[in-house]
């Protein structure tokens, strides 16, 4: 394990009070990143090296990832704590409600608790990439009760996801929408799933604005860096790749480089667009990769 990473406070965070959550959205935007648990040995030294160049960007915020099938469960904690007390960035913990009982949610939350983690993303749980299997049913069946639970043992910040092109599992758009706006009224905010196209993203605000829920959604932004992840990824969270980048791609599928550079150059564009739309932040998937993520703030200006 390297030295702790010790940075100064350059700009806000999550940490603290719900109230804080919402004056983070007023005054400031946010930028975050999600990272998730190593799985080997040379992705946790890959890991280590990176939570510096990570710190480095002083996110508002870092989302740790936790496997719903309980392939890193334990990790996800280590991880979430190892942020909090190692280093300056303000940790959040992925909680799924998938293939758990009531009592082990309990007692994730209150161990959350007591390490002093007060930001939490409340989601039901996606089988793992390598998985073709659904994952068992928990004892709480949807997000909005796990979302309740947290709030029911107190303290803590509560984020739930957003599917800006509709749950996969869901075929009526409608009610989807119906569905997020019951967590968005339990929850502080929401993030959402990648996406490509920035009108989905603005049509996902219009619908829950005239539901009338106007809490704030981060838009989340993925950057392509290998083609058989990020179509797997976009099969399980139900997003379209478009079919002219698709098709770019695919012209450049035998060459990496190529496809990190279109990757990065989508994803700035993205967040520029959405930048010019005073969202109020970005979100951003990093798969652990901290090359990708500093190439790309960088384009943005929001290097420090």
């Amino acid at each position: 394990m390297p030295d702790s990473i010790k940075l100064q406070d350059k700009g806000p965070t999550l940490q603290g009070s719900m109230a804080q959550v919402a004056e983070l959205f007023k005054a400031h935007k946010s930028f975050s990143i999600e990272l998730w648990p190593a799985r080997t040995e040379i992705a946790q030294r890959k890991l280590d090296q990176s939570l510096v160049e990570f710190a480095s960007l002083n996110p508002s915020f870092v989302s740790i990832t936790y496997g719903a099938a309980g392939s890193t469960r334990e990790k996800t904690h280590e991880l979430v704590v190892r942020i909090k007390n190692e280093t300056s960035m303000v940790p959040m913990a992925h909680l799924t409600c998938a293939s758990q009982t009531k009592k082990e949610l309990i007692d994730i939350l209150q161990r959350y608790k007591q390490a002093g983690i007060d930001n939490i993303l409340a989601i039901h749980g996606d089988p793992p990439l390598n998985s073709d299997s659904n994952l068992e049913e928990g004892e709480l069946r949807h997000a909005i009760e796990l979302v309740e639970l947290a709030r029911s043992i107190g303290g803590f910040n509560i984020a739930v996801a957003a599917h800006p092109e509709g749950h996969p599992s869901s075929n009526d758009i409608k009610m989807d929408r119906f569905y997020l706006t019951q967590k968005l009224k339990r929850a502080d905010f929401g993030i959402t799933q990648f996406f490509f196209d920035k009108k989905l993203y603005l049509d996902l605000l219009e619908d829950l604005d005239n539901l009338g829920v106007k809490k704030p959604v981060l838009p989340g932004i993925m950057p392509i860096t290998r083609l058989s992840a990020i179509y797997k990824m976009a099969q399980l969270s139900g997003t379209e790749v478009p079919h002219s980048l698709r098709s770019r791609l695919e012209k450049v599928q035998d060459k990496p480089d190529e496809i990190r550079r279109i990757g990065i150059e989508v994803a700035t564009q993205l967040a520029q667009d959405l930048l010019d739309e005073s969202v109020p932040g970005l979100h951003f998937y990093t798969m652990n990769d901290a090359w990708v993520t500093k190439e790309i703030f960088s384009n943005l200006g929001l290097a420090r």
